[in-house]
């Protein structure tokens, strides 16, 4: 029977929390130079700089831009920081990573197409530690704003919906399952679930996020895998997923 190259699985390499500074400069370079050949994409789940700076996101900016294969990245809390995310993104951008800020691209990969949806989420906690839409103004803007990432994400898994691979790539996570190993005091700092109510719905194949350095690896939303690459949580530089068959059905491969 002759090949087809629907036969073979996507393979995405996935990792937050990069937190890229002067001193890891070489470093990042060669785990992306090391990575690229063996993956079809590379996803980042933000957390890429320190402190937001734009020479820190020069660093990574300069390890992506001679890549063979498309790097997509949501922003992180850290990218944030120092109020100059316009300028971040635009070193990233100038280097050809997609920003998701949030946004869906579809990549065309192993003759499918492959839905990204990124967001960065946000705080709000999980049962038991949910903040409420209630009370002074800047509390319920805090509560206006994780709705307004859960706006985004619904609105990119619809703009996706018809690709046969689809996936979510988050900062903040939307399960407790990921960052349950946390002290509980800050789980509603650590993402919150209303971020789960899209994804149950739409059912992507895969979810990914970062933000919860002493989390777990895995969980799920229903039969949705979700894993945590936050660089801490892997203890190593990325990790490798494959997405294959009809139901583009995952697997890590360590």
């Amino acid at each position: 029977m002759a090949y087809s190259p629907e036969d073979r699985p996507v393979r995405v390499a996935a990792a937050g929390d990069l937190h890229c500074r002067p001193a890891q400069r070489e470093a990042v370079r060669a785990a992306f130079a090391a990575i690229a050949p063996d993956v079809d994409a590379i996803l980042l789940a933000g957390d890429l700089t320190t402190h937001g700076e734009p020479d820190q996101a020069a660093i990574l900016a300069d390890a992506c831009r001679d890549l063979d294969v498309p790097v997509v990245t949501v922003l992180g809390n850290h990218d944030w920081h120092v109020g100059r995310r316009d300028e971040l993104v635009e070193v990233l951008r100038d280097a050809g990573i997609v920003v998701l800020d949030p946004g869906a691209v579809v990549l065309e990969i192993a003759a499918r197409e492959v839905g990204v949806v990124g967001a960065k989420g946000f705080v709000g906690g999980f049962p038991g530690s949910h903040l409420p839409d209630f009370g002074e103004p800047l509390l319920r803007e805090v509560y206006a704003a994780a709705g307004r990432e859960v706006e985004a994400l619904e609105r990119g898994l619809c703009e996706v919906a018809t690709c046969p691979v689809r996936i979510v790539l988050l900062h903040y996570a939307p399960i407790l399952d990921t960052i349950a190993s946390e002290r509980p005091e800050i789980w509603a700092f650590l993402g919150t679930d209303r971020l789960a109510a899209p994804i149950a719905e739409h059912e992507p194949h895969l979810v990914l996020h970062g933000h919860a350095h002493a989390g777990a690896f895995e969980g799920s939303i229903g039969d949705v895998p979700v894993f945590n690459v936050s660089i801490p949580v892997m203890g190593r530089d990325f990790a490798v997923f494959e997405l294959a068959g009809a139901s583009a059905a995952t697997a890590a491969v360590h």
